[in-house]
């Protein structure tokens, strides 16, 4: 039991037993007793109701809160996912370009070499 169960407890018993020892007749002791135990009643219920207002209140803010971090995770997932595409797109672009000066640079490569050979040719007898 908790401490407000052992605290309500303790309070119950302590009543029931200063109504039990006071100097009054049995018919009035039953009948404050009633009127007490029905105080106390009404007093739960109503203590009851706060709780379980407050129960749904913090299960509404949760719910709020867990869908506003949900659209903000899908939200980054999908920039994430965007970045990626950007990524790659670059990246078979710049492979692409690569391969053009590559393409290019060979070219020119074996030009200077037929040239230099030619040179050599020509000075060289």
């Amino acid at each position: 039991m908790g401490k407000f169960g052992t605290v309500v407890l303790a309070t119950a018993a302590g009543f029931v037993a200063g109504i039990l020892a006071a100097p009054k007749s049995g018919k009035e002791t039953r009948a404050e007793l009633k009127v007490k135990a029905d105080d106390t009643k009404v007093k739960a219920q109503a203590k009851k109701e706060q709780v379980t207002n407050a129960a749904k209140d913090g299960v509404e803010s949760f719910r709020k809160g867990a869908k506003k971090v949900e659209k903000e995770a899908h939200g980054f997932a999908k920039s994430a996912a965007n970045s990626g595409r950007v990524f790659r797109d670059e990246a078979e672009r710049l492979a692409e370009e690569a391969k053009l000066r590559a393409g290019r640079t060979q070219k020119d490569v074996q030009q200077t070499v037929k040239a230099v050979e030619r040179d050599v040719k020509r000075n060289v007898k």
